[in-house]
């Protein structure tokens, strides 16, 4: 069963979470499959971290602010 998660969103239930997370390990596991060479000799990814890093700002940007001004 796939379920179709709004990506214009942050997660806001519970539900809504755990597909986020999934999402992302999701993506970190792919990153790291399709790029090995970007793994460090001690297991970490600096790269596969930006780009969840960017992913994370890219949905909050996308969301609706409550303090943005109708100018």
């Amino acid at each position: 069963m796939f379920r179709v998660m709004k990506t214009n969103t942050v997660p806001r239930t519970p539900d809504e979470t755990g597909s986020y997370v999934q999402l992302q390990q999701q993506i970190h596991d792919a990153l790291r499959v399709q790029h090995p060479e970007w793994i460090e000799s001690n297991g970490d990814c600096p790269t596969c971290e930006s780009y969840e890093s960017r992913l994370a700002e890219l949905l909050r940007l996308s969301s609706p602010s409550e303090h943005r001004s109708a100018a």
